[in-house]
Formats: C-alpha cells, structure tokens, sequence
C-alpha cells in the first residue's frame, strides 16, 4: 500500500496509525480529523477538566495524546478541521467537505461516535459532552453563576458530569428514563448498588421518567418532565447516549447497522477498509452476535489489531481483548471487566454493595464459571481478577 489514511483523529485513529508504522508500514499515513485538535484524552472531560482550578491550558495541556518526539516518528500528514464526507471505493479516495479528494490505498474508519441531542438541545445554556470544545463551554457556564444543573440521563457521562458538578458545590439532579442506571451492563442488583452513590452525595436521581421539553426562550430555565414536574436549571447536560458517526459512509457499499459492521478482526467486506473504536461493529465468534464497545481500552486496543490485519489483506488477528470499562464518581472508581450476559449470578467477594461508598468487589458467574468482575474502590484485587479472567474464566476465582 502506497498511501494509507485514517479518517478520524482520536485515540483509535490515533493508535491504528501506530499500529501501522509499528508494524513497519513505511508509505504516506494520511489522518484526517473533523476536529481542529490533536488527538486528545477524552475521559478527563466530564471529570478533573470540569473541576480543576483556575485557567484551563489554552492548548491540549495534559490532554495531549502525542508530543512532537511522537508525531516525528509517526511521520504522518495531519489534515484537521476538515470532515471526510464520501468514501468511493470504486476509485479508491476519500472525499473532504472542502472539496479535496484524497486517493488512498487502505482506509481506517475512526469517526467515533456523536452525542444523541433532545429537542431545543440547541437552547442557551443546553450542553452535550463529547469533544474538549463542548467541555469549555460547560466550564465556562458552570464558573458564570450558575447555581442549578439538570443532568438528563444517568449513565457514565451524565453520573460523571453530575459527580464534577456536585464538587463544584451546585445543586444537581439527574434524571434517567429507565427504572435503573445501567442494568444492560451491570445487571439490577449492582446497577442499583452503583446508582446509589448519588444519593449518598446527595443528588436526588429520578428514574423512570423522560423529558417532556425544556423551558425557556432566551435561555434555557428548566426542565420539564414526563410526569409534568418541571426543575428549574440554569444549565442542562444532555448525556442520553451516542450514535456511530456513519452517514459519511452511506452509499459506499459498507454494511452499516449502528456501527460499521465487521468481522473479529475489524476487517470490513471492503477490501482495505477498516473500522476501530466506538463506530466499529464486531462480529462475536461463535454466538453470531456482534457488539460495538464505546470504551476506551476498545478504542485503543483495537488499532494495533486493525492495522496488523489491514497490511495483511485479510484477518489474521482477531480482536479477543477483555472488554473493560471505569467510571470515577464520587470518590469512587467503579471497575468493570468481562463479558456479563442475563442470567448470570453475583458472587460478593468482598465489601458490602449496600453500603457502596465503603467499596465491594462482585464477581459475576454462569454455571460456577466466573465471567465478568465488578469493583469499587478495590483497584488491587479487581486487578487480579481482571488478569485471572482474561487468561481463562476457569481460573478466575479459586
């Protein structure tokens, strides 16, 4: 391959382009990147960015993924601010909203994925979190007087979001529409076991209603609920999931379903085509399922993978990491690794979940095989565990 691009300039795209030099792919690596940054770290966002004092860095500061000593050895050409808009596989290029049109030989898809928005999300004072400029935004507003915040959904975003506006002392509340905060992840028991950290901070979560609309005119005022309870809020954060950012790729004969589907090694039915991080959908070997994880260690995981099996024309590497997640709320580090399915039971190993501030570890079982761990605030032994797991479920717990 003469020329590879990467479309898509965050952490997968990021570590496919290492993947490739560090497989010794020595041809021209194109990354191209809707946002004008850098790659750059995005869990801080919602987390120690929000609450740190003082000024936030002009630049990427400790956000930066890459130093020139990094983007020297990669030897990549870096085209940003600019969004890939078609993918021809005909004539082998990548079309850009400017007009350019890059011929290429291999193409990472790296586009992640896009915030889900409300209706009037566009309102004063209404806030997504995705990208380092939608978290200076909210820094900006959450430091100009604002005393009231209504989180809009209860999953990891939105419980970090609301853990950071509590510290900043403001009066939060969340509210999610299901009955309880990731249970397709944790299962009830220890969804609601982790869910409670709200209330022991002291930030009312209501479940089981959805919004109505939000109030205001100039500016948004509050929020109204299914239920007609309205809470009045100076800034609202919209955190009610994401959606693969696919719709560049419409027409360019790519199966997309939620993702862009590919086999276990990332490989997709175009010939030199790819897919990593959160828009990549695998395919499960041996369920006929597939899965798109929008997890960090997926997305950096993946490249290195994706790459190997792109400069080899087909898949000779599957991608059979441990799925593994974490969440900082509170205090607390939730931990999460391995692959849960309905049914399976929970085994406390240590700690009580009923009083989750103190921390428990949980190990999740099928048939006495261990599957999946939980922990809170037991980094040590969810480490262990987390190792035992990935080299065999059998040998995970004595």
């Amino acid at each position: 391959m003469r020329t590879v691009t990467v479309v898509g300039a965050s952490l997968a795209g990021l570590h496919a382009a290492r993947g490739l030099r560090d497989q010794g792919y020595d041809g021209r690596l194109v990354i191209v990147g809707e946002e004008r940054h850098r790659p750059y770290d995005r869990p801080p966002l919602s987390k120690d960015f929000l609450t740190a004092e003082g000024e936030p860095d002009s630049g990427l500061g400790p956000l930066a993924l890459t130093d020139p000593e990094d983007e020297a050895e990669l030897d990549a050409e870096w085209l940003l601010g600019v969004r890939a808009d078609r993918l021809d596989p005909a004539s082998g290029t990548v079309g850009l909203a400017d007009g350019r049109t890059l011929r290429t030989d291999g193409v990472v898809i790296a586009t992640g994925a896009a915030p889900r928005t409300l209706r009037a999300t566009a309102l004063p004072g209404v806030h997504t979190l995705r990208t380092l400029d939608d978290a200076r935004r909210l820094r900006a507003e959450l430091r100009a007087g604002a005393a009231r915040v209504v989180v809009i959904g209860a999953g990891f975003i939105g419980a970090e979001v609301a853990s950071s506006c509590a510290a900043l002392g403001l009066d939060v509340t969340v509210v999610e529409a299901a009955p309880l905060p990731l249970v397709p992840q944790l299962g009830e028991r220890m969804a609601q076991a982790c869910a409670s950290l709200h209330a022991a901070h002291g930030v009312p979560l209501l479940c089981g209603t959805g919004v109505a609309t939000l109030c205001g005119t100039d500016r948004v005022t509050g929020v109204e609920l299914a239920d007609g309870r309205v809470l009045p809020a100076d800034v609202v954060v919209v955190g009610v999931g994401v959606r693969p950012v696919t719709g560049w790729l419409e027409g360019s004969g790519l199966a997309l379903d939620d993702g862009v589907l590919c086999d276990e090694g990332c490989v997709t039915a175009l010939p030199g085509v790819v897919a990593v991080g959160d828009v990549a959908r695998l395919a499960r070997p041996g369920t006929g399922g597939t899965v798109r994880a929008e997890h960090w260690t997926s997305a950096a995981e993946q490249g290195a993978v994706a790459a190997r099996n792109l400069l080899a024309g087909t898949t000779v590497e599957p991608f059979a990491a441990l799925p593994y997640f974490w969440s900082d709320q509170y205090g607390a580090r939730i931990q999460f690794a391995g692959r849960r399915e309905p049914g399976d039971t929970v085994r406390i190993e240590e700690g009580d979940p009923d009083g989750v501030a103190g921390g428990f570890l949980a190990v999740y079982e099928r048939d006495a095989i261990p599957t999946a761990v939980l922990a809170v605030n037991r980094p040590k032994p969810f480490t262990r565990l987390r190792r035992e797991l990935a080299r065999g479920p059998r040998l995970a717990v004595r």
